[in-house]
């Protein structure tokens, strides 16, 4: 018998919401795609609906943690322990508060991407969405790795998803140092207070690819224990 299987027979699986949790965490990344285009275009109406978009889905997020860590038992009938699934929920849950923070910092500021830096603004929050949607993916394979008791051709795909993960990551700091360079050249120009601010949110774009690493990096771990 499969072990998701066998580890129902004990309680309910924490599989499906720790897969669910990921997938509202990422929508609300997502969302930041057209929330900084509704920004840059300077549409206040539209990033103010996809600003409360993206709380909607952290606050969802925050709705199955919940449910989780409440059902969720001492002790699982799996090859991975509850203080490992813990950490995995906290990593991707990480990821959801990112998203609401950036969107709200923005949006709470009238935020204005200045026009030299609007292109480089784009790539970089694509380049964040883009890790966390691959961090998604890799999550996805955990039915298949419980069913495959981690091993075999399941861990080599699991593997690989981690391993383009990294690369991910790596794109992203690459564009966060491009972009403060850019914008350094040109703040003497903006307020100082916009200034201050834009480093900021730009810090945390970045955080936000670096927390969709983390959540590659913990599901690493189980595949190592």
């Amino acid at each position: 018998m499969p072990l998701t299987n066998i580890a129902n027979l004990f309680g309910r699986s924490p599989i499906k919401p720790i897969k669910e949790h990921m997938a509202k965490a990422h929508e609300a990344s997502a969302g930041l795609v057209d929330f900084f285009a509704a920004l840059m275009e300077g549409d206040l109406s539209a990033a103010e609906t996809a600003q409360k978009h993206i709380s909607a889905c952290e606050n969802r997020a925050d709705d199955i943690k919940r449910d989780l860590r409440l059902h969720l038992p001492d002790s699982l009938f799996m090859p991975v322990s509850r203080s490992d699934l813990l950490e995995l929920l906290h990593a991707q849950d990480e990821v959801a508060n990112t998203a609401q923070d950036i969107a709200g910092l923005a949006i709470g500021r009238k935020m204005q991407i200045p026009a030299p830096l609007q292109a480089m603004m784009t790539t970089f929050v694509d380049s964040a969405v883009a890790t966390s949607a691959q961090a998604l993916r890799a999550i996805n394979e955990l039915d298949e790795l419980l069913e495959s008791g981690f091993a075999g051709r399941e861990v080599d795909i699991a593997q690989r998803m981690t391993e383009e993960l990294d690369e991910l990551e790596r794109k992203s700091d690459k564009l966060e140092v491009e972009i403060r360079a850019a914008l350094f050249k040109i703040e003497k120009d903006l307020p100082p207070v916009d200034v201050m601010f834009l480093y900021r949110i730009i810090e945390w774009i970045g955080d936000l690819a670096d927390r969709a690493h983390s959540v590659g990096n913990r599901l690493q771990l189980l595949l190592a224990r």
